[in-house]
C-alpha cells in the first residue's frame, strides 16, 4: 500500500481567543516538511456540534463530523488542559462519534501550566474506549516558556525533537492499523 496516510491535526478548542490555532499550525507545518503523509487541520468550531444528549443526531453537523473524522487514518490532538481535564468541546466531539475513531492512531500535542500533561492523561483514557492507539511520545508545551503572554504561541526549540518522533509513531502506527481497517470484513 503505497497511497499516502491522511492525518487530521484535531483542534480542541473552540473557544474565543484559543491558542489552539497557532499550536497546529506549528504542528501541521513541521508534518507537511516531512512529506510522509496528507496533513490537515481539523477545527471543531467548524462543526458547531450540538451537546450529546440535547439533540436527536440528525443536524448537519455531526453528519459532516463523522465523514471527516471516517476519511482520516490517524490524528495528531491539540489539547489544552481546562480543570485539569480536556475541554468540554473536546469531550463532545469525541463523544458524537463512535466508529470513526476506531482502529486508528494518534498522537497528542498539549498545553497548559503543567504542560497539559493530565489533560492528556484523560484524553488517553477516553482513546482507549474508542480504539484509538496512542503513541508514547507527547510533546508538552508551557503557557509560562512556550507563549508570550501566555497568548502567543513562541516554541522553545527543545520541542522540534519531541514533535518529530511523535510524527514517526504516529505515521507507523496509522500505516500498521489502516492494514487492520483494509482487512476487517464489513457488516451486512
Amino acid at each position: 500500500m503505497t497511497e499516502k496516510l491522511n492525518i487530521g491535526i484535531i483542534l480542541g478548542s473552540t473557544r474565543d481567543g484559543r491558542v489552539s490555532p497557532q499550536v497546529g499550525e506549528w504542528v501541521k507545518t513541521i508534518a507537511d516538511a516531512r512529506g510522509d503523509a496528507n496533513y490537515e487541520i481539523v477545527d471543531i468550531a467548524d462543526y458547531q456540534l450540538p451537546l450529546l444528549g440535547t439533540t436527536d443526531g440528525t443536524e448537519p453537523g455531526i453528519g459532516a463530523w463523522n465523514e471527516k473524522l471516517a476519511s482520516l487514518d490517524g490524528f495528531v490532538f491539540i489539547v489544552q488542559e481546562y480543570n485539569h481535564s480536556i475541554t468540554g468541546a473536546l469531550k463532545n466531539a469525541l463523544d458524537l462519534a463512535r466508529e470513526a475513531w476506531n482502529d486508528k492512531a494518534a498522537g497528542i500535542v498539549s498545553y497548559g501550566s503543567t504542560g497539559g500533561a493530565r489533560a492528556a492523561e484523560h484524553l488517553r483514557g477516553i482513546m482507549g474506549e474508542l480504539k484509538i492507539a496512542d503513541v508514547r511520545t507527547h510533546p508538552t508545551l508551557s503557557l509560562f516558556t512556550d507563549f508570550e503572554n501566555f497568548s502567543v504561541f513562541k516554541p522553545q526549540e527543545l520541542h522540534l525533537t519531541n514533535i518529530t518522533v511523535m510524527l514517526d509513531e504516529v505515521n507507523a502506527w496509522t500505516g500498521a492499523l489502516r492494514t487492520l481497517r483494509v482487512a476487517a470484513p464489513v457488516a451486512n
